[in-house]
């Protein structure tokens, strides 16, 4: 039993066609090309609609009167029974959207479920198990087991009785007039949703709940049913589908390696039948569109995942990334900084179709470490559309869109390429060596003995191909994603967390993890490590780590912020600990593009800069910064073009301390590190350090 408004409700009953299944459209269309073929004349429309929720007894009698009494009415409806199957085995039955997610929702907070259809059983039951949907019934009433039909409640009777219900605690969900009819003398409590034809008012005031759709009602049904926690990493998602499709605007590490698992967890009750992806990585977008899945490693826990309804599109195609925007319900945009200028007019084109589609508003989940990112996302995508349409156009479209920031505590990583080519070649060896000899596959099956052998090497296949899905991200297990905004939709999904204030958390999480996550990077390749895991299994670089996120950063930022020590000493021992096991996470990875994160108000001279207003000494940031100038002009990683551009902009000054106080541009681009005047004597230190590093691996920059 569960309590809905102000009632206790112990079953739900549902009419089948125009109700769960648009069906009455495709009812309407095969009677007329029955009638057409058997009498040579089509039905009237208004007939088709007066006919509509009634039983075939009820139908005859009314096409009778309209044509006389030798209209061959049951030769019709026979023909038209099989031209409807006809075309439901070869398209499939068309279920309302919402319904899947209300009968799952019905179903887990335990109601039970009954079928109340005029049809006949062969036909119901064709329909219920072609939608995949007859498992979720307890009972199926049908228009050939009893004597009288709708308007006359007897159907709604015996279905409440079949379940041992009292009909004054059963929803009993209508399309028609007749339906409501009978769900009211039955004295259940009516739920209206509309369809094809809209009943009268009078008799929609009959009605305890009305809606112009399934999904309305599933708006109104939320509150009322159990909202899942957060998952457990190892949790299955959801075993059925809903009719939603989730976009992920470039699928990398992040994108493919956690949003999509924030996706396939969904509510706890349902999960998107589609998750597209956009990359501009051909060799990836094969591979996963081959088998529609992959895999997510959690090294930490020896756990692998499947993520799966996956297809990948290409990002540099116009007419996908497009497709994609207008079938998609939601967006994660999962792009670097420069990657959302260069794509915003993707996005611009795919919001404006949406726009002139009358599509419903697009949520887009931000996911891009820097504070104020839908502001900087907007002005982008404005940018872009400016040069299409007008600015009251733009505005419009971006009126018309949800833009959520979040916070991303997990790590990802993309696996390597030698690494997938190696796994690839052990799994389509396996296949050679494990599939049957498929010969007599598609020979005439003429016993059973020859049925089941062929089931079984059907089955053998089956599993194989199951075992190719390739592990594409090693990731760490942190679940949550922190989001803001205002979109309806973000609070039902089971991964996310909203916050009132997302900038504060923001500022809190760069501050805490991406300028330290750098100079771990930095550290540790400087002191010969290919990963952080292994960096961090050097107690210099732990302690380092420690002392600076304990001593220097958490102080200040409490300062700040007293009401978030909770979650910072929470995302203090976790990042810690994830650092820790990230055995495959390359240094040149985390360390890459040293002078965007040493700029002036970035990641690390940031937090610099906030330590200093408290009056407090930063000597571990000091340090940090001085990892990050070593990294750089060193060449560690000699294909980072950052380092490349730091080593020739030191080349050019001609000493570290000239390139600490630089403010200039570094290939035409804005560049500012420290204040000559105002940080003087931390430039001195850090210069102290620089030098020190420098002699300690006997380095020359001459």
């Amino acid at each position: 039993m569960m309590k809905l408004i102000d009632k206790d409700i112990t079953a739900a009953i549902f009419d089948m066609d125009g109700t769960m299944f648009d069906t009455e459209r495709l009812r309407m269309k095969v009677l007329n090309e029955a009638s057409l073929e058997q009498y040579g004349k089509a039905m009237p429309t208004q007939l088709l609609l007066d006919s509509l929720g009634l039983s075939s007894v009820s139908a005859q009698k009314l096409a009778k009167e309209e044509f006389g009494p030798d209209y061959p009415y049951e030769e019709i409806r026979k023909r038209a029974d099989e031209l409807e199957l006809s075309y439901v085995k070869e398209h499939g039955v068309p279920v309302k959207n919402g319904l899947i997610e209300v009968l799952e929702r019905l179903k887990r907070n335990e109601v039970l479920l009954a079928v109340a259809t005029s049809s006949k059983r062969a036909i119901a039951e064709e329909y219920l198990r072609d939608a995949d949907v007859f498992k979720y019934f307890d009972v199926v009433i049908c228009g050939d087991e009893v004597d009288k039909g709708k308007p006359n409640p007897q159907i709604f009777l015996k279905a409440a009785d079949g379940i041992n219900c009292q009909p004054e605690t059963c929803l009993i969900f209508e399309d028609s007039e007749n339906g409501l009819l009978a769900a009211a003398s039955a004295n259940g409590l009516p739920v209206y949703i509309k369809d094809i034809k809209e009943a009268r008012p009078e008799i929609k005031k009959k009605a305890w709940l009305c809606y112009e759709d399934m999904n309305q009602f599933l708006q109104d049904l939320r509150p009322y049913t159990k909202k899942y926690s957060l998952p457990t990493l190892n949790e299955h998602f959801p075993q059925n589908n809903n009719p939603l499709t989730a976009g992920i605007h470039g699928f990398g590490a992040i994108g493919g390696g956690y949003i999509a698992q924030v996706f396939s967890h969904w509510d706890g009750y349902t999960r998107p039948g589609k998750i597209i992806g956009a990359t501009r990585n051909a060799e990836l977008r094969n591979m996963v569109n081959a088998f529609h899945s992959y895999q997510v490693n959690y090294e930490s826990l020896a756990y692998e995942q499947t993520i799966r309804n996956v297809s990948l599109i290409d990002i540099d195609q116009e007419d996908q990334m497009v497709s994609m925007y207008l079938e998609a319900d939601i967006m994660a945009l999962c792009l670097p900084e420069s990657a959302i200028k260069q794509q915003a007019a993707m996005t611009a084109q795919g919001l404006l179709a949406r726009k002139k589609a009358n599509l419903e508003p697009l949520t887009i989940l931000i996911i891009l470490n820097k504070v104020h990112a839908a502001a900087f996302v907007k002005k982008q995508i404005k940018k872009a559309l400016l040069e299409i349409v007008s600015e009251e156009t733009a505005n419009e479209v971006l009126d018309e869109t949800y833009f959520c920031e979040t916070v991303v505590n997990r790590m990802v990583s993309a696996c390597p390429k030698e690494e997938l080519l190696k796994q690839i070649q052990r799994k389509l060896n396996s296949l050679r060596e494990s599939v049957p000899d498929t010969e007599n596959i598609n020979k005439p099956v003429i016993s059973l003995k020859g049925v089941t052998r062929m089931l079984k090497d059907i089955s053998a296949i089956q599993t194989e191909l199951s075992k190719v899905s390739l592990v594409l991200f090693n990731s760490e297990p942190d679940m949550p994603l922190y989001a803001g905004g205002n979109s309806p939709l973000l609070p039902h999904l089971r991964q996310v967390k909203v916050m009132e204030d997302i900038s504060q958390m923001q500022v809190i999480k760069n501050r805490l993890s991406n300028g330290t996550h750098a100079m771990i990077a930095w550290y540790s390749a400087i002191l010969g490590y290919k990963t952080i895991g292994q960096g961090m299994g050097d107690e210099r670089i732990l302690d380092f780590v420690n002392s600076l996120m304990e001593k220097e950063i958490k102080p200040a930022l409490l300062e700040k912020n007293p009401d978030y020590e909770d979650y910072m000493n929470g995302f203090t021992k976790n990042f810690i600990k994830r650092c820790r096991f990230s055995f495959k996470d390359p240094v040149e990875r985390v360390g890459r593009d040293p002078i965007r994160k040493l700029q002036h108000n970035e990641r690390v001279l940031g937090t610099m800069s906030l330590v200093h207003s408290l009056k407090q000494s930063s000597p571990l940031l000091e340090f940090g910064t001085a990892l990050g100038f070593y990294y750089g002009i060193s060449l560690i990683d000699p294909n980072d073009k950052e380092s490349l551009k730091l080593r020739r902009l030191y080349e050019q000054l001609g000493n570290i301390e000239a390139v600490l106080t630089y403010s200039g541009t570094v290939d035409k681009k804005p560049c500012r590190f420290l204040d000559k005047e105002k940080d003087h004597d931390a430039v001195l230190r850090i210069s102290r350090y620089f030098h020190e590093l420098a002699r300690k691996n006997s380095a020359s920059f001459a």
